[in-house]
């Protein structure tokens, strides 16, 4: 794999499955580091986690201590806010299988914790820690223990956190094993971060997800195989985009083309066109058809009209004669399908125009539903040699590789992009990106500022940052395209006067300026 630049390698950042998670413990044992150490390390840490929010404790704890070595941890937890002067029970729901988790209990007892009997009663006020199953669960669990769990959940008559992964929860497809996995307030996250934790299908099963350090030795993560990195807001501070020379003009700080919009789609041109200019990019043109052409000046005067296009009896764009009149080598990046419309029979005739571009192409919404109902297909990115990044929803993804299966998104889009050679946005509440070699995970993103006409908004600042990157650096990479839309959702969580699209694209024209000037200070 090819160095990765950004974000840093370490445990907040990496992302494995249970199998990678399990071979990492095992090389640290092997190593040297006792089972009993690491247990203990794992144990205080998510005890020290704990006394910070005292006001979840004061009514009580109770541990559900589990078979394994999860149980063990669970345990340890038990006896260290026991010892800081807390009301802790616990149960073991199994009977226990592992000597260090069972030599940890019988402490417990012999100082004094209560070890129930009788399942807890869900309408209490304590708090119930799941330390049942852990990164260690390959199957279907006892359906009594995940309703109990839920049951507590449901009332809100206490906080419920789980250890690692929620009992029930799948740690590689982020999907109950049966029906229902337990639903926790908290889920605290023991080493690196599992794949399946990260997955939009378990957001309603983790509620804040948290990270708990045992340090992990940076050797050992930079041996891992096929990375996957976890990418937040909070690594904006790190995020570094190219600077362009002072001197440098117009046609020196990036030039795209944007195709977008139909007589049935107008608003999706006039959106796109708004990213593009948000992005700071030099030289803006556009090919839109005649109902949005007529008034362009009017909203958007800086924008370059190159072409006009015609619409079909339903209203949908025809490419075919824009294209034909255009030299698309003169443009940095070409972006194509905001509200396009289908046409198969245009899509046939102008396909041949962005196969032969050899520039940076992105395609969004009806340029990739086009593509999908075209003789080619997905076929289409493996003839066309020159770098294609493509921005799909699942429905869209789904339509364009058919063919194409994994246990989640995250599978999908590496599976997709290593077959086809293209980077991918799988958009969804924890976006993806990535290429034959790389991928990033959003996680943590405002999921309130899903709205209709971001994607357009992001399509075009994605060109025209593209545009301007490829002016300054020759080439851009899949971790500028990571870069770029995690810049497009912050600035829509931080857009103060509302999240239509238009406001998203003013704040993220003013996060740009802020990103660049902190680059030249």
């Amino acid at each position: 794999m090819n160095e990765i630049l950004w974000p840093t390698i370490d445990s907040e950042h990496l992302i494995v499955d249970s199998k990678q998670m399990l071979i990492l413990e095992k090389e640290m044992f092997s190593a040297g580091m006792p089972q009993e150490a690491l247990m203990e390390k794992a144990g205080i840490q998510i005890s020290r986690w704990l006394l910070k929010k005292k006001s979840i404790l004061k009514q009580g704890i109770t541990v559900f201590i589990g078979p394994g070595h999860n149980g063990g941890d669970g345990a340890v937890i038990a006896r260290e806010l026991f010892l800081k002067g807390f009301n802790v029970k616990v149960w073991c729901p199994f009977p226990i299988k592992k000597t260090l988790t069972n030599n940890h209990l019988n402490y417990l007892t012999s100082i004094g914790v209560t070890k129930l009997v009788e399942p807890p009663d869900a309408n209490g006020k304590e708090l119930w820690i799941d330390a049942v199953f852990g990164n260690n669960q390959t199957r279907k669990v006892d359906k009594k223990i995940i309703k109990l769990f839920n049951q507590k959940f449901h009332k809100k008559s206490g906080k419920v956190i789980s250890i690692d992964i929620p009992t029930g929860l799948c740690p590689d497809k982020g999907e109950p094993f049966l029906d229902d996995a337990v639903k926790a307030d908290y889920t605290l996250v023991i080493g690196l971060y599992k794949i399946g934790l990260t997955q939009d299908s378990a957001l309603p099963f983790i509620g804040e997800l948290h990270h708990i350090d045992i340090g992990v030795p940076i050797n050992k993560l930079l041996k891992i195989e096929k990375k996957v990195f976890k990418i937040a807001y909070s690594d904006l501070k790190n995020i570094d985009l190219p600077s362009l020379p002072k001197n440098s003009n117009k046609y020196r700080r990036g030039r795209t083309l944007l195709i977008a919009g139909s007589e049935k789609y107008p608003g999706a041109a006039y959106l796109a066109l708004k990213g593009a200019i948000s992005s700071g990019a030099g030289y803006i043109s556009a090919v839109l058809p005649e109902l949005v052409a007529e008034s362009i000046w009017q909203v958007s005067p800086e924008i370059v009209l190159k072409e006009t296009m015609q619409s079909n009896q339903n209203g949908n764009a025809s490419l075919f004669s824009a294209l034909k009149n255009i030299d698309l080598s003169a443009f940095d990046s070409v972006a194509v399908g905001p509200g396009i419309g289908i046409d198969n029979d245009d899509w046939q005739k102008s396909k041949e125009y962005l196969m032969d571009y050899e520039g940076l192409l992105i395609l969004d919404a009806d340029a990739l539903n086009r593509i999908s109902e075209s003789k080619l297909g997905a076929n289409f990115f493996l003839e066309r040699k020159f770098k294609t990044w493509i921005t799909p929803h699942s429905i869209e993804f789904r339509r364009l590789f058919p063919n194409i299966t994994s246990a989640t998104n995250l599978g999908l889009a590496i599976d997709a992009a290593k077959e086809f050679n293209i980077s991918i946005l799988f958009k969804g509440a924890n976006s993806i990106v990535a290429d034959n070699k790389k991928v990033w995970q959003l996680f943590g993103t405002d999921s309130q500022t899903a709205r209709a006409g971001l994607g357009d908004l992001l399509s075009g600042f994605i060109a025209g940052s593209s545009a301007i990157d490829l002016t300054s650096c020759g080439k851009v990479t899949t971790e500028f395209f990571a870069k770029y839309v995690l810049l497009h959702s912050f600035a829509a969580s931080k857009c103060k006067k509302g999240s239509n699209a238009s406001a998203i694209g003013d704040e993220l024209s003013k996060l740009m300026r802020i990103i660049k000037m902190r680059q030249i200070s």
